[in-house]
């Protein structure tokens, strides 16, 4: 069994303070109107970054050793795979048409997007097996740098929203998340680099954010302004996680600040992982999303 660090439960408290203000805040926004759906179902079609199900963070848990999410408690996580059901990177929910995900991970038409998913093994689950009409990758994305490392994905028919299946908030461009801030990623990567599969229940970790400047000392000149690091934690992310979500929260609400791009060839987790920046690629999200 994998020793985990004891962390204070307070912080657990918090977030729970803060989910239910986020909530609050989004049920008033629909109190003016009458919907065709449940108060609970029209909240997260309204509301990005608002887990129906709380998720349970434990600390610097790893993805690298994992700790299993709660079920459904990251709603926007999408699995990416190939027609013989081959999970090989992750995505974010933005909204019902679109998944933002990794430039690297070279995904086509003839790919699938899969929402509400947890365990993989399982046939019970409800999940949602989705066909790609679109895949935009950042046209100055550079795969010796690993600079721009974003690509957009279109739905060919738009995700159903429910408690298991909602949308995160981007990071917009004025956004700051400073050095040791707490934040997660999740995905079903490798638990551990040599290991001969991916997990089939969905990982989490609890990582703290670097400076671009601390995160130097370790990757060097490789770190530019459009990336982000995270851990060097005793927590890692590994490969199967890229393209997957690191997310923050902003005044309650779990907002995507980082897409998995790049890190250590051994999942090392005395080395951060490195995230495409989203406050800097934000931009090119919207307009892409607008023109297609």
């Amino acid at each position: 069994m994998i020793e985990r660090d004891m962390v204070n439960p307070r912080p657990q408290q918090l977030y729970k303070t803060l989910h239910s203000m986020a909530l609050k805040q989004c049920e008033s926004w629909l109190s003016f109107g009458s919907f065709p759906v449940s108060p609970l179902l029209a909240l997260h079609m309204v509301c990005c970054g608002t887990p129906a199900i709380p998720p349970v963070i434990t600390g610097y848990a790893r993805i690298v050793n994992g700790e299993e999410a709660v079920p459904h408690s990251w709603p926007w996580q999408v699995s990416l795979q190939d027609s013989t059901g081959f999970h090989f990177c992750g995505g974010s929910l933005i909204n019902e048409y679109w998944v933002v995900t990794a430039a690297h991970c070279n995904v086509r038409t003839s790919h699938l997007v899969i929402l509400g998913e947890h365990d993989r093994r399982s046939n019970a689950e409800d999940i949602q097996v989705l066909k790609i009409a679109k895949s935009i990758r950042h046209p100055q994305y550079n795969s010796y740098t690993i600079n721009n490392d974003v690509a957009v994905i279109k739905l060919a028919t738009p995700a159903k929203l429910s408690t298991r299946v909602s949308p995160v908030c981007l990071a917009e461009t004025s956004d700051n998340f400073s050095g040791g801030m707490k934040c997660v990623t999740s995905g079903w990567g490798l638990t551990r680099y040599n290991a001969p599969d991916t997990p089939p229940i969905l990982q989490q970790a609890a990582l703290p954010l670097l400076t671009n400047s601390d995160c130097q000392r370790y990757w060097g000149s490789k770190i530019t302004n459009l990336m982000i690091c995270a851990g060097a934690s005793g927590a890692s992310s590994c490969m199967g996680d890229s393209g997957g979500p690191l997310v923050c929260q902003k005044s309650g609400v779990w907002t995507l600040v980082g897409i998995v791009s790049w890190g250590s060839g051994t999942c090392s987790t005395s080395m951060p992982g490195v995230y495409a920046r989203v406050t800097q690629l934000r931009s090119w999200i919207d307009q892409t999303v607008a023109a297609n």
